[in-house]
C-alpha cells in the first residue's frame, strides 16, 4: 500500500499542467491518445446521427467555424447534424459538430460563433484530458482508501459509498463547472479575434436561458453554471474582448461574406 500511495503521489505531481487561462490542471493522459479517442467518437457519431443535407446550413456553419479555427490554426472537420436540439460540440482531434437546431435558433453569425468558440475552448484547454485524469485520480484514491480501510461492516461499506458520492459532487462536477466557465472566457476571446462581435455572446446566453425555462438542478449539482452566473462572468470579461475585437476591426479584417454578421439562411 505504501508503494501504491507513493506511485499515486508521484503521478499527481508529474501530471501538473497549466490551462490557457493560467489555471493549474491535472493531466495524466497522452494527448495523442485523447485525440484518437475524439476521432473515434466523432466517426461513431457520424454513423449513428443523421447528417444535415441543407447546403445553406452547412455553408453557414462551415464559414463561422473556419473563421474561428483560422485563429487557432490546424485542420478542423466541421459537420452539421440533423438534430433539433440547441447544441454544438468540439472533440479532441479537431472535430466540430453543430446541430441544425442551433443554426435555426441563433439570430446571426456572432451568436453561432459564441457557441462554437466556447466548444473549441474546451479542446484548446484540454478539458477532455483533464476530466479523464480527474476520474482516474479519484478512482485511484477511493480504491486506495478502500484497501486500507477494508470495510466489511454495512457501516464501512456505506462510508466508502458516500466517499464516492462526495468525490462526484465535491471534485468532479465543480471541475466541470470550472471547465465551462473557462471555455466561456477562451471562446469570448476567440470570437473577438476572429472578428465576431463578443457582445452577442451575452445576447445568446440570454436567449438560451429564456429557451430553458423549465426546472433545472441547483447549480451545485449541475455540470454547467447557472445562466445568470454565466452571463455575469461573460460581462466581466467583455471589456477585454471588446478591445480585441476593435483591434481586429481596425485592421480591416472581417469574416468572409457568408457569415458577416448576417442572419443564418
Amino acid at each position: 500500500m505504501k508503494y501504491l500511495a507513493l506511485v499515486f503521489s508521484i503521478l499527481l505531481v508529474s501530471a501538473c499542467a497549466t490551462s490557457p487561462t493560467g489555471r493549474s490542471q491535472l493531466v495524466f493522459m497522452p494527448d495523442a491518445q485523447v485525440n484518437q479517442m475524439g476521432l473515434q467518437a466523432f466517426e461513431q457519431l457520424k454513423q449513428k446521427k443523421p447528417l444535415s443535407k441543407n447546403t445553406r446550413y452547412i455553408r453557414f456553419a462551415d464559414c463561422v467555424a473556419r473563421a474561428l479555427t483560422r485563429v487557432v490554426g490546424g485542420q478542423w472537420e466541421v459537420v452539421v447534424f440533423e438534430d433539433k436540439t440547441l447544441n454544438a460540440f468540439a472533440l479532441p482531434g479537431n472535430k466540430i459538430g453543430i446541430h441544425s437546431g442551433l443554426i435555426e435558433f441563433v439570430d446571426n453569425a456572432d451568436q453561432l460563433a459564441a457557441v462554437v468558440g466556447h466548444e473549441i475552448g474546451h479542446v484548446l484547454a484540454r478539458h477532455s484530458n483533464e476530466r479523464l485524469s480527474e476520474k482516474m485520480a479519484v478512482n485511484t484514491g477511493i480504491n486506495l482508501i478502500s484497501a486500507v480501510a477494508s470495510p466489511s461492516t454495512p457501516l464501512g461499506q456505506t462510508a466508502v459509498s458516500l466517499l464516492g458520492v462526495g468525490a462526484q459532487y465535491g471534485i468532479l462536477l465543480p471541475f466541470s463547472r470550472t471547465h465551462e466557465s473557462e471555455a466561456d472566457v477562451i471562446g469570448l476571446e476567440l470570437m473577438a479575434k476572429a472578428g465576431f462581435d463578443p457582445r452577442q455572446s451575452i445576447v445568446l446566453w440570454q436567449k438560451m436561458a429564456a429557451a430553458n425555462n423549465g426546472p433545472r438542478p441547483p447549480e451545485i449539482l449541475s455540470t454547467h453554471p447557472a445562466p445568470a452566473s454565466r452571463i455575469q462572468n461573460l460581462e466581466a470579461q467583455l471589456p477585454r474582448a471588446l478591445e480585441l475585437w476593435r483591434q481586429v476591426k481596425a485592421t480591416g479584417f472581417r469574416p468572409r461574406g457568408c457569415c458577416r454578421f448576417e442572419n443564418p439562411p
